[in-house]
């Protein structure tokens, strides 16, 4: 059985612990792979090695960080093929969604590659006599990524990029459930010329994650999963003295309103609720159909499900993959059984949903139900399934009040042709990333990526200027250089400008 190991000081460091945890193919059910578990001792030699490395990196030229990063960018893009298959094999989703994952991770590091004019500092000359005033911005050291499982390259390439560029030292703890993506990454970094140390994958669980947000050489910790994690990340790590950008859940809702182009708005529908079989943070959960709109709009959006073809990633044909563990399979189907009890109308029942010759894969069909109360588990939870909700509202202003009262502030999205409507949602809407016409806005990487409310732990956006802002410090320098004959005299008043 192949073994997916550590990744510290440049090489690969054999799990010391005999503790690893299983990974499986979910096309298939059949566990492939294992992954090392780390033990303290395994992090605290990741915290070092990076420790050691940002010694040095942290004063190499800007010229020389952004060569590395180009060459970075060139191998990740003749290897996105090979990301892909690694993780359509661990996680499932089909192929040609790796490869947008992996696209949109190499956005982050093309950003990066432009790291000097993100960190061009500022002088003000002459703001008192004699007297320059300048600010710059420096790396805070060694800081750590805890990543999801559902976008195993992407995610990660939302991080560490931009840490290193800024001249930091990474630690990286992937999801256990599909980590060979990360790990490959690492290896292309080092390809890449990345000294030794300046990026560090540690596999692991809970124990690595608690180390990690402990240990005192640890400056920062980004974080992207569930609410609950999200919330437990930013309370240890505050309390361990860490700076803290942890991104939580989401529900996110997409209005439409009488007047929208139906069959575009099914279309997305369809593309945001059961792409990547809906284990996305930006999925749309909740459609929230006003007036007369509902009736044509579920109709339309139950026609196309029902020619959705699933199957397994690697195969060209399927649209859909399986989820990523048959827990999780069970627990989204669980959602749909107990739907009809609460109140909700069950137009489409994915459930029990097989693929011939894959009957030990971790398939679930799509799932659509309509009418769905606000009380109902459906619509409370964060389903992370292939399970699209659609709530009715008789006017905007009940659909904008029945959004805004969710716990979460994620993404969301409003379809229709009226302009004015439109400024009045982004405007209204309490959500940190606003689609028009758009259901998924996860924004390009120039812009910041991240949510309000319980969508959002910390003060950071992640990527964009957030995300330099975070992995860096501000310095201000205030310089004199007096004339040989200039006296100062005693003055123990506070200093006045002049």
């Amino acid at each position: 059985m192949q073994t997916v190991n550590h990744w510290i000081g440049g090489k690969t460091v054999e799990g010391a612990t005999g503790a690893y945890g299983p990974v499986y193919n979910p096309a298939t059910g059949a566990q492939d792979t294992q992954v090392a578990l780390a033990s303290v001792d395994e992090v605290d030699a990741a915290v070092a090695a990076a420790r050691e490395a940002f010694r040095s990196w942290g004063t190499v030229s800007l010229a020389k960080r952004t060569a590395i990063l180009y060459k970075y960018r060139e191998l990740l893009d003749a290897h996105r093929d090979e990301i892909a298959e690694l993780i359509t094999a661990e996680h499932g989703k089909v192929h040609s969604d790796a490869l947008g994952e992996v696209a949109r991770g190499l956005e982050i590091v093309e950003l990066a590659c432009g790291i000097a004019e993100k960190l061009k500092g500022e002088l003000s000359t002459q703001v008192s006599t004699g007297v320059d005033v300048s600010s710059i911005r420096q790396p805070l050291g060694v800081v750590a990524g805890i990543t999801p499982f559902n976008f195993p390259a992407m995610v990660p390439l939302w991080m560490f990029p931009v840490a290193i560029a800024c001249g930091n030292a990474f630690v990286l703890k992937p999801s256990e459930k599909d980590p060979s993506a990360s790990r490959r990454l690492a290896e292309l970094a080092s390809e890449a010329g990345l000294p030794d140390g300046v990026l560090n994958v540690v596999n692991g669980d809970k124990v690595a994650v608690d180390r990690l947000l402990e240990h005192p050489d640890v400056a920062a910790v980004s974080f992207v999963g569930s609410t609950p994690i999200a919330k437990y990340i930013q309370s240890k790590a505050v309390e361990h003295g860490k700076r803290v950008q942890a991104l939580g859940g989401a529900k996110n809702h997409m209005l439409v309103l009488p007047d929208a182009d139906l069959d575009f708005a099914a279309d997305n529908a369809i593309n945001a609720a059961y792409g990547s079989a809906g284990e996305r943070c930006m999925a749309v959960s909740v459609v929230v159909a006003v007036g007369d709109a509902g009736d044509d709009l579920v109709k339309k959006i139950a026609d196309r499900a029902a020619k959705l073809r699933i199957g397994p990633g690697n195969d060209p044909a399927s649209e859909m993959g399986p989820l990523i563990t048959k827990e999780h399979r069970d627990k989204v189907a669980s959602y749909v059984h107990g739907a009809a009890a609460q109140g909700a109308e069950v137009v489409v029942d994915g459930t029990g949903y097989s693929v011939e010759g894959h009957e030990n894969g971790f398939f679930i069909g799509v799932s659509l139900l309509d009418r769905v109360p606000p009380t109902a588990d459906a619509y409370r939870d964060e389903i992370f399934g292939p399970v699209l909700c659609v709530v009715r509202a008789e006017t905007y202003d009940e659909a904008i009040a029945l959004i805004n009262s969710s716990q979460w502030g994620n993404g969301t999205a409003i379809f229709t042709r009226d302009g004015g409507a439109a400024r009045r949602f982004q405007l209204e809407v309490e959500a940190g990333m606003v689609g028009v016409n758009v259901p998924i806005p996860v924004p390009v990487g120039y812009h910041s990526f991240g949510g309000w409310k319980d969508s959002l732990f910390g003060d950071h956006h992640i990527y964009g200027n957030d995300g330099v802002h975070f992995y860096t410090r501000g310095k201000v320098v205030t310089t004199r250089w007096p004339e040989p004959s200039e006296e100062v005299g005693i003055n123990l008043g506070f200093p006045k400008n002049h």
